[in-house]
């Protein structure tokens, strides 16, 4: 059992283990893809570098930092998180491609990932048959034929959830080539998706070579989840596509924190930094008086 588990490696998730784990708290970090931040050459509008420094090496710099300080780091995909009750209370069960993980508190730090696919009239059925939560939204949908589009390991997971309340599933992989795909449950098409049609809600895909299927419904899951999509399935507040937090970093969820570009404003490292800091020390506060409320 983790006292702190923290998805995401950029700046704001490194600077609140920074804190969690100088705090004694068994404090681990998971994250997959890579940080915008690898991909900025030369940062000079950070504190304490004269001549500026490397984006990547500024990024590599901190995971180091955390890892010399005692914070456990795995390399894995977050494909779920769900909210348990043992005995001692709730608990947080992560779940990789290659493990499950159980922590009393959860960190949200994996940036603003932009997983929209850019196919001609999604904008127009968002709302009206298109959805980007399996666990939210598939109650919706019992019985009925759905596509899911994506072709990674997360794609496959909302497939999962959905199995066993629709009717259909369709895997459409708009062009690319599925991972690892392991269940054969489900059609895979890798055709290149041309458009979206139907009157009021979704009703059609189209693809490019003239052929088209019939839909209920589409279930977007393209890439890895981010932290909104996270946020959405444990069922913290979302405005405007980003998770609703205090001025101490807290969702509308108990135990549940976030911070860095996912909760929006300035995408600045200056601001993940703070914020990842108001987030590890109110995770560090909430865990002390949930220690003393089991006494």
């Amino acid at each position: 059992m983790y006292d702190v588990i923290i998805v995401g490696a950029g700046p704001a998730g490194i600077s609140a283990s920074l804190y969690t784990v100088r705090s004694n708290l068994k404090t681990l970090i998971i994250y997959k893809e890579k940080s915008a931040l690898e991909k900025a050459t030369t940062i000079e509008n950070y504190y304490g570098f004269e001549k500026g420094i490397d984006g990547e090496k500024l990024y590599k710099t901190g995971i180091e930092q955390a890892k010399n300080l005692g914070t456990e780091i795995l390399e894995d995909e977050v494909t779920n998180i769900q909210i348990d009750i043992i005995e001692t209370g709730q608990v947080f069960k992560v779940q990789t491609l290659n493990n499950e993980f159980m922590g009393k508190s959860v960190i949200l730090a994996t940036g603003n990932k932009k997983n929209k696919p850019n196919i001609e009239k999604i904008d127009e059925y968002e709302g009206k048959g298109i959805s980007y939560c399996a666990i939210c939204d598939g109650f919706f949908y019992r019985n009925k034929d759905v596509a899911i589009i994506g072709n990674g390991d997360y794609a496959i997971s909302e497939a999962s959830e959905l199995k066993n309340i629709v009717k259909t599933i369709k895997i459409l992989t708009n062009g690319q080539e599925i991972h690892e795909y392991r269940d054969e449950e489900f059609d895979i098409i890798d055709k290149e998706i041309k458009t979206l049609s139907g009157e009021n809600k979704i009703e059609k895909v189209e693809f490019k070579d003239n052929s088209n299927i019939n839909v209920d419904g589409i279930f977007i899951a393209q890439g890895v989840a981010g932290s909104t999509e996270f946020a959405k399935k444990i069922g913290a507040k979302i405005e405007n596509d980003k998770i609703l937090v205090n001025e101490n970093m807290e969702t509308t969820v108990k135990g549940l924190y976030a911070c860095g570009d996912c909760t929006g404003g300035l995408y600045q490292i200056s601001k993940a930094v703070y914020e990842g800091t108001k987030a590890g020390l109110q995770v560090i506060r909430y865990l002390k008086l949930e220690s003393k409320s089991n006494l």
